[in-house]
């Protein structure tokens, strides 16, 4: 299975809109799809139509508990996709995992154990606390929105300075699938300005495709759908069907393959 977290640690940057979209798009081209919502806020699990009477079992039982994989996760409406939901029990975690052991592997362990998903989107909390250092040391591969504003690069730093430590003490594997520009908005010169600052810093890292201010995508969780089934016309949901070939192509071939 491919790892996958989904993380800055700025809030508002479009985490939650691009772990749902893309576990949409991936599902819809055929991969068997696991997402799991690591926030305590649970607007992932909302978002793709979760009813919290329907979260018996969640990301907290999975990584305090060391539940398996196949007793915490749901299906969604979409096939080929299911989610491990958050529950509130979960903005605990945090406090109780400073006194375990192998406070930062729980859930890599409990993803060892896996075998009924190709590829897992990690959905982390807007921070760089224990969660989702617990997310980076599960996952193959990390994937980064930015928000094109001002200090976006400025997060952007501290966020690799935290993987460059996960790297050495906990995750030597551990790679950057790429940066994807979100909430740009062509009519502000700004936004033009960060986008051309951010490749030029980082190059190829940043994906082609970038995510547009989009009423439809803000509106679509409401629903409890993803923007791609939501209205699949519209071009927040053409930008994350453009991101999600892009992302394939970025996995190991044999990945892909397998």
């Amino acid at each position: 299975m491919i790892t996958i977290a989904i993380a800055n640690q700025k809030g508002g940057v479009g985490k939650t809109t691009t772990a749902i979209n893309i576990a949409t798009a991936l599902a819809a081209t055929g991969w068997k799809v696991l997402l799991i919502d690591l926030d305590p806020q649970g607007n992932a699990s909302t978002g793709i139509g979760v009813n919290a009477a329907d979260r018996k079992y969640s990301s907290y039982d999975l990584v305090i508990e060391q539940a398996s994989v196949a007793t915490c996760a749901i299906p969604t409406r979409i096939p080929g996709l299911d989610i491990i939901p958050a529950t509130v029990d979960l903005s605990g975690a945090e406090v109780e995992l400073v006194s375990m052991e192998d406070r930062t592997g729980k859930l890599r362990t409990a993803l060892a154990k896996d075998g009924g998903h190709e590829i897992c989107l990690i959905d982390c909390p807007p921070s760089l606390g224990l969660l989702t250092l617990n997310a980076l040391t599960a996952a193959d591969t990390l994937l980064v929105p930015l928000q094109c504003e001002f200090f976006a690069l400025e997060g952007l730093s501290q966020l690799l300075q935290t993987v460059e430590r996960v790297q050495e003490r906990f995750n030597p594997d551990l790679g950057i699938l790429g940066i994807v520009l979100t909430m740009y908005d062509r009519r502000n010169r700004l936004t033009d300005q960060v986008a051309e600052d951010v490749r030029s810093c980082l190059n190829d890292l940043v994906f082609e495709a970038v995510i547009p201010r989009n009423v439809r995508l803000s509106e679509a969780p409401s629903h409890g759908l993803p923007a791609l089934i939501y209205d699949h016309a519209c071009s927040g949901s053409q930008a994350y069907i453009k991101l999600a070939r892009e992302l394939i192509g970025r996995l190991p071939a044999q990945r892909k393959a397998a």
